[in-house]
């Protein structure tokens, strides 16, 4: 199907990524003026024979005649990074090698960029290139003493007077640090925010630091630092808690534009700089809206709006009267009149209330005969809402259910919900996902005999923990790019920056709960496993692919069932995408096949 982004503006230039349905990478465009016509700048097809090279913009200068892109190989999280002359379509001599970067800024006077690059051993650090000079000689400027269990990455306010660095204690960010720099000054790299037990996120303008944060306030809240009195003594409240969860915030046109997720729907309010209420955007129904982007100086923002069965939908939305218009809509084959997209809630095994999304065809019989797709995530503070899936839209089709729980260990309903599923809590997440299943099967929507689950990374530990805490409870099981030996998970590759969210085991104490739930240590010799397909590749450098290759190994000799246990393995396949279409396509149609097999359903 057709793909296309939010455009980033820049000078009255729209640079955007798109891709159409018969091609097999993302291409990146400039679009001059808002009717202006798409011009290639970017194309990776001819970079790669078997188009697994990909590319991504990264940021473009205040006058948008220099973008920085990524270049990608397979599904590597690493990448290396160019700067591209847009008038002359020419890449510059100024390059990045390939390396693992969390953020590239670059100046407005195009003097130089400033990037944060991470080393597995070292840590992060924040470097500035000054354009036109080698690399090799680029000025380290924060980071040292920071370990490889931090992230680091920095960002310059739109008018380039000030950087703004984070560091995150690990990708769950319990806590967090900020500094800033006043570039006009040539000031010192100065702490805002060091040795508070929460997560603090931030964007610049003017003088002004926003500030998304949870401390004493597990739901979000926003403050206003004055950079002119950046003491924590005169930070102001400007946007305080609320019962829904703040998801996020932009800046765009001298407003906030403030994400909610009220009871996992996405509701997104404008406010004044000083955290007076304007109006809410409405959204045509249930479903999921993406961050909204635009810049502090222009009346324009833009969102994307998606739900099960509606492809990504771009609005164009005036700041000052709250007009919107669609601004890019995508046209994919698919009947949405069919659909059924409902939210029930459940009970899990503590008591605890748990909702679930459900998509079905409408008028669907509740005789336990129904397919079923059951996937989940259930951790790093991350939301499940509604997004346009091609797989459910195909799983409908053909007269099956699809359903994604909002587990605990996710940030649907705040920091509460999401510290209920970490560290010693994270069996709680498993109950969740196994109670979904025997609602499913006890309200007729499905039974074991067609019941699947699915879950990749987190979610692969996920299913991989249900898989061998009830075997007897599903048909089949697809597990992609998942952490399965818990034990040992944060010797590899980038995992240390997930021990703030699951522990490490050695730490006495975190050991016995790791263990305790560990799928790699808890696989029982004799035990009828169901039919389980697990999926990874040598370019998956962010979770080793080493779980996957012997928890294959593990259960295959351990099964008592005749059920198959397959490992699909790809030598370029990884976490971080970047396959071509007809590659997708391909390992799509075997994670199908795999489960029609398995369910018995018709090809």
């Amino acid at each position: 199907i057709d793909r296309i982004s939010i455009p980033m503006e820049r000078n009255g230039r729209y640079f955007l990524s798109k891709r159409s349905a018969d091609q097999e990478q993302w291409i990146i465009y400039m679009r001059d003026g808002l009717d202006g016509e798409d011009k290639i700048l970017i194309d990776p097809h001819p970079m790669s024979a078997d188009h697994t090279t990909s590319v991504n913009l990264i940021d473009v200068s205040k006058d948008g005649t220099l973008m920085a892109y990524g270049i990608q190989e397979g599904g590597q999280d690493e990448s290396s990074v160019r700067l591209f002359n847009v008038d002359q379509k020419l890449d510059l001599p100024d390059q990045l090698p390939k390396a693992l970067y969390f953020s590239v800024s670059i100046k407005p006077d195009k003097s130089g960029f400033y990037y944060s690059k991470h080393d597995n051993e070292k840590g992060g650090r924040i470097y500035y290139h000054a354009m036109g000079t080698d690399v090799t000689n680029d000025a380290k400027i924060f980071g040292d003493g920071y370990g490889p269990e931090k992230i680091l990455f920095a960002s310059l306010s739109e008018d380039g007077r000030y950087l703004l660095i984070h560091v995150l204690h690990g990708s769950t960010a319990e806590t967090s640090e900020l500094y800033y720099q006043d570039l006009k000054k040539a000031g010192k790299i100065t702490p805002i925010v060091t040795g508070i037990d929460a997560r603090f996120y931030g964007w610049i303008v003017e003088n002004k630091l926003f500030l998304q944060t949870n401390w004493n306030a597990p739901n979000n809240k926003i403050l206003l630092v004055d950079l002119n009195r950046p003491a924590q003594k005169d930070w102001q409240e400007i946007i305080p808690e609320s019962e829904s969860v703040m998801e996020g915030f932009s800046l765009a046109g001298g407003k906030l534009f403030v994400n909610y997720l009220e009871n996992v729907v996405s509701k997104v309010k404008v406010f004044a700089a000083d955290g007076a209420y304007i109006r809410d955007i409405a959204f045509p129904s249930l479903g999921s809206v993406g961050g909204v982007g635009g810049r502090w100086e222009s009346n324009e923002a833009f969102f994307v709006y998606t739900s099960f069965h509606v492809p990504t939908t771009i609005y164009r939305y005036d700041v000052a009267t709250g007009d919107q218009q669609i601004w890019a809509q995508l046209k994919v084959p698919v009947n949405t009149d069919i659909f059924d997209v409902k939210q029930v809630w459940y009970t899990s095994k503590d008591s605890t209330k748990v909702p679930m999304f459900l998509v079905h065809r409408k008028g669907l019989k509740l005789d336990g005969a129904n397919p079923t797709l059951l996937t989940g995530y259930g951790g790093f503070n991350v939301s499940l809402t509604p997004y346009f899936s091609p797989t459910a839209v195909l799983w409908v089709e053909k007269g099956g259910v699809f359903a994604m729980p909002n587990l605990r260990g996710g940030g649907e309903f705040g920091e509460q919900w999401h510290k209920a599923g970490m560290l010693e809590n994270k069996q709680n997440v498993f109950d969740d996902f196994i109670a979904a299943a025997e609602w499913l099967i006890n309200n007729g929507y499905t039974s074991t005999e067609k019941l699947a689950i699915s879950g990749g990374s987190n979610g692969g530990l996920l299913v991989g923990a249900a898989l061998v805490q009830r075997p007897d409870l599903f048909q089949a099981v697809v597990c992609t790019y998942p952490l399965l030996d818990m034990v040992r998970y944060h010797n590899f590759m980038m995992a240390k920056f997930w021990v703030s969210e699951y522990g490490s085991s050695e730490d006495v104490e975190q050991f016995n709960y790791i263990f305790k739930y560990s799928p790699y240590h808890n696989v029982k010799p004799g035990t009828e496993y169901p039919a389980v397909l697990f999926i990874t590749g040598d370019s998956d450098t962010r979770v080793a692919p080493l779980h996957a290759r012997k928890m294959t190994a593990l259960v295959q000799s351990a099964t008592g069932s005749e059920h198959p246990v397959l490992l699909l393995y790809d030598t370029k396949a990884g976490h971080s995408g970047g396959m071509p279409v007809s590659k997708q396509i391909e390992d799509e149609a075997n994670e199908l096949q795999f489960l029609f097999w398995q369910l018995g359903m018709k090809m």
